[in-house]
């Protein structure tokens, strides 16, 4: 089992490296662009697989999210239970009827056709060590036809998102299964010409809302399916014991939620306004930049941001309990909220396995890179990407550089450089920019109760007792030797006058640096106290405002906030 485990887990890793490209090009059935994000969510359960399939299948329903997700989640929830290479050829065929018999009005040309050719392959292949080339060329074909079966594809160009999201995830999980000796080949090479949204691509507009709902139904449980078909379009039903968890695009989410209420109880509910995507202004400019920047989700910069300046995100993942979620798509204030009660949250690293795959997803799709590290005083990540860099080749294509950074430090070098790489063609200057940046940036952390670095713990209980009980609020700084205390408070008064201290000592009225003020719970606190002061203060600088990392807002606690800043950079 412990080889299905892994190759459960290296699927998920590969998924998760390319989400970028499948969000980009995502456009059925609407182009909202936002396939490789809710495959991440949805399909983390798969990422730890240590439990039994019955709560990886509950799991897999619960996480469930948009069309992609849920869809995706009804073919896992068979899929997952495999004990063996005797029972692939049954739980791919019953996950493919699941996943088929889950969407309300199901068409080829999607990730059901990947489902088709690995059931139709599986079937007529009978010796598991010679499974993998049938099944890989099966996949291929079947994601390449996509492009031709819809209309909205062939318009743009490209092939079905979701098709390549199940085909990255099954060519490494099969790969990984049957123990090939050289590893997928990349999407680049399969799919050359299809990766890219056509310029003169608009798609078709909508108004409508996107739902996920979990309902009880009543113990009539008559004509379910068909009442929930009425409610719009879209319909996704995936039944997990007795609920139903739905996802539906609706132009009119009140009196879908008032005709679900009367099906049954309502157990969860979200609901988002479909934001489409123009393809004709995707980032800050279209001019590609000598040097792609990536870094570390650890960094304060939310993932809105960082898109806007081409940035990548390299995901840690958020522990709450059995579940895992990557920092940069869970909901902050459900963070929070989960630790004012008292649960105890924690986060891990990605596998070496993953981060190996995002550096060869990066490479392949942006060319020479680089990689502005969080601090190797609190990673290993910067160990890690040094030691992918020495066993590969074209290492030239991805610079690794230590910023000795965490937090919003990180995340305003990240975003400067980012600027500056925009306004450069030389690499080596670029390079530069990011190393004088790491040398000008500074962080001050704000803790509100010790509590929370006790109960991770990053502080001895003793010193957080006591700290508590007098009321003291620790000033730290993230640093390249680490986590630095920077100085004691006793109040908010006392955080926001030590703040401005630290700020006229670094800066004249007039300067024109930037400032990166981050909030955990506290939003409402931050901006309109604290952003107005640092604007009387200085007005000639940019202030900008951001959630802090949940990295470092899962150790320190609800409360805590941060400010970090920059002087103009010459």
């Amino acid at each position: 089992m412990s080889t299905l485990h892994e190759s459960f887990a290296a699927g998920y890793s590969c998924l998760s490296a390319w989400a970028d490209l499948l969000d980009r090009i995502n456009v059925f059935p609407v182009a909202d662009s936002d396939t490789g994000t809710n495959l991440r969510i949805s399909l983390a359960p798969l990422r730890r697989p240590c439990n039994a399939g019955e709560t990886i299948a509950t799991q897999l329903a619960l996480s469930a999210t948009g069309n992609s997700g849920n869809i995706a989640a009804a073919f896992f929830q068979d899929f997952c239970r495999v004990e063996g290479p005797d029972d692939l050829r049954e739980k791919v065929a019953s996950g493919r009827n699941k996943a088929w018999q889950a969407i309300s009005e199901p068409c080829a040309g999607t990730m059901l056709s990947v489902f088709d050719s690995l059931a139709t392959t599986l079937a007529a292949q009978h010796v598991f060590d010679s499974l993998y080339a049938p099944l890989r060329t099966a996949m291929q074909q079947a994601v390449l036809n996509t492009t031709d079966l819809l209309p909205d594809l062939k318009s743009a160009g490209v092939v079905d998102s979701g098709a390549l999201a199940m085909y990255i995830f099954f060519d490494c999980f099969f790969n990984h299964l049957t123990r090939q000796p050289s590893p997928p080949v990349s999407v680049f090479q399969l799919f050359a010409g299809r990766l890219a949204i056509d310029s003169t691509y608009l798609p078709a507009k909508t108004d409508n809302h996107c739902v996920d709902a979990r309902i009880q139904p009543d113990a009539k449980r008559q004509n379910i399916r068909e009442n929930l078909s009425r409610l719009g379009e879209s319909l996704v039903v995936v039944e997990d014991e007795d609920t139903y968890k739905i996802h539906i695009h609706t132009a009119d989410p009140a009196a879908t939620r008032s005709r679900l209420n009367s099906l049954g109880d309502v157990v969860s509910w979200s609901n988002e306004k479909i934001v489409q995507n123009d393809f004709r202004h995707g980032s800050v400019t279209d001019k590609a930049a000598a040097l792609h920047i990536v870094t570390d989700a650890a960094g304060s910069l939310p993932k809105k941001l960082a898109r806007q300046h081409n940035i990548t995100l390299l995901d840690s993942y958020i522990i709450m309990g059995d579940n895992a979620q990557p920092e940069s798509l869970c909901d902050p204030e459900q963070i929070y909220a989960r630790m004012r009660r008292g649960e105890k949250l924690t986060t891990a690293q990605a596998s070496v396995f993953e981060r190996h795959q995002y550096y060869q997803s990066i490479c392949a799709q942006y060319g020479p890179s680089l990689y502005l590290c969080v601090g190797a005083a609190f990673t290993g990540n910067y160990a890690t990407a040094l030691a992918w860099k020495e066993a590969n080749k074209n290492t030239d294509q991805f610079t690794v550089l230590d910023t000795g950074a965490a937090s919003g430090r990180l995340a305003l070098i990240a975003l400067i450089t980012a600027r500056y790489a925009r306004a450069t063609t030389s690499c080596q200057d670029i390079i530069a920019f990011a190393k004088k940046a790491c040398t000008a940036c500074e962080e001050y952390v704000f803790i509100d109760e010790l509590k929370y670095l006790v109960a991770g713990g990053r502080l001895a209980k003793t010193s957080g007792f006591f700290g508590d009980l007098l009321h003291m609020k620790p000033v730290i700084s993230p640093t390249r030797d680490g986590a630095k205390k920077m100085g004691l408070v006793r109040s908010r008064k006392g955080q926001l006058a030590f703040a401005l201290e630290k700020l006229k000592k670094s800066f004249t009225s007039t300067s024109q640096g930037s400032i990166m003020l981050q909030y955990s719970d506290n939003e409402q606190w931050v901006s309109s106290v604290v952003h107005p002061c640092l604007r009387e203060v200085l007005p000639q600088a940019e202030i900008m405002l951001a959630p802090l990392s949940l990295t470092s807002g899962v150790h320190m606690g609800p409360g805590t906030w941060s400010m970090a800043f920059s002087p103009a950079i010459q």
